[in-house]
């Protein structure tokens, strides 16, 4: 028989940090995608010459691992702004910012994805180009970017894992905390991952369904 010394308390110490995961990626993911389809927008618009400044901090915060952006950005608040933020502030700008460099890119996709003729036959009609916009090309780059944008999500909320290097404690967090008082790592971490699951499954399935029910629009 299986035992354990992992006790209720335990239990709501980890449901705990799930809610801060939740919370973090919620946070994030909500304001990278705000600026993601501004930033995608901006370098469709402008052209490539003109974006190409954005498009290189964009890829800075694509190509730096998530870990060194995190530490880095902890110290230059830290040290180099001299202000005192807390580390749910730090993490949340930084993984907004690694969302946000993401999204632009499958706001681009997205967007170049619309057929040029439907774009032009639009703009014939006498639609301005924020009409253009609103009814027909991104209702079209929704469907071709949603898959893409829930990956990303998913991604973020696992990627959140890595903010305890700025002292959040999120799932992984509170997992290691009771790792090293319990010494049961692999039931714990076990545990761990059934909790990533149980958050991560919502958004997996209203992906589904979102993109099932569009494919017989």
């Amino acid at each position: 028989m299986f035992d354990t010394a992992l006790t209720a308390n335990d239990l709501i110490f980890l449901a705990k940090g799930a809610g801060m995961t939740i919370w973090v990626t919620l946070l994030s993911v909500s304001i990278g995608t705000v600026l993601g389809l501004l930033f995608g927008v901006v370098r469709v618009q402008v052209g490539a010459i003109w974006a190409a400044p954005l498009t290189f901090c964009l890829d800075l915060f694509r190509s730096i691992p998530l870990l060194i952006q995190l530490v880095l950005a902890n110290a230059f608040v830290g040290m180099v702004l001299k202000l005192q933020l807390s580390g749910l502030t730090v993490a949340c700008l930084v993984l907004s910012l690694y969302t946000a460099a993401y999204c632009a890119e499958i706001v681009r996709g997205g967007i170049e994805a619309v057929p040029s003729t439907t774009r032009r036959a639009a703009r014939s009609l006498g639609m301005s180009w924020a009409q253009d916009m609103r009814y027909i090309v991104l209702p079209l780059a929704t469907r071709v970017a949603l898959p893409s944008w829930i990956g990303l999500a998913l991604g973020v909320m696992k990627d959140s894992a890595l903010v305890y290097v700025v002292q959040v404690t999120e799932l992984l967090k509170s997992t290691q905390i009771l790792i090293t008082r319990l010494q049961e790592p692999m039931f714990l971490l076990l545990l761990c991952g059934a909790f990533y699951f149980v958050i991560s499954l919502p958004l997996a399935r209203f992906g589904g369904y979102l993109e099932k029910r569009w494919s017989h629009d």
